[in-house]
């Protein structure tokens, strides 16, 4: 298996697969291209472990990653909500205690549901959290684990340091 390309990784599941589309020397790259980029991506989130990278897996993770765009974007949630009828959450108890098992009618869903679920988890959590970096030629997402709940870059070593760069060089070419 190949090593993930994107430049930000690690975020929630649901913003992990958001971000399996971005930016390079302005063109748009997608990790989801193809079942070797689907493997690459479920094992970023130890996912391949309980499910194949098959072309059906792959077919249900883009038609969530584009659910869950439009529903960032404050477009339409009713696609996402069709995602979320694909799956339940079984409450059980263990020996450890009480807890929650994802169960999938078909099992080429669990990924693509678990990353909707998670979206609900992070809407419940803080909604006011979920961003799309400030960059303007960036299209990654990310939760704002900050204290002061102000970050704006997905990455200040990438988008910020060269928002930072173009903000000097204007204020060099006006002096």
């Amino acid at each position: 298996m190949s090593a993930d390309p994107r430049p930000l990784t690690g975020e929630p599941l649901a913003l992990d697969l958001l971000n399996t589309r971005w930016m390079r020397e302005g063109a748009v790259q997608d990790l989801l291209s193809d079942i070797d980029g689907l493997a690459v991506w479920l094992a970023a989130n130890a996912l391949d472990g309980r499910f194949e990278a098959d072309a059906l897996t792959l077919r249900h993770a883009l038609q969530t990653r584009d659910a869950l765009r439009a529903a960032v974007h404050g477009a339409a949630v009713a696609p996402l909500d069709a995602i979320l009828e694909h799956g339940r959450i079984r409450a059980t108890l263990t020996a450890e205690g009480p807890g929650e098992v994802p169960e999938f009618r078909d099992s080429t869903w669990g990924p693509a549901w678990l990353a909707a679920r998670n979206y609900l988890e992070l809407l419940t959590a803080a909604p006011d959290r979920i961003r799309g970096c400030a960059h303007e030629a960036c299209i990654l997402h990310f939760f704002d684990t900050s204290r002061n709940g102000t970050r704006r870059w997905c990455s200040m070593a990438a988008c910020g340091n060269r928002a930072k760069a173009s903000r000097h060089y204007a204020r060099t070419r006006e002096t």
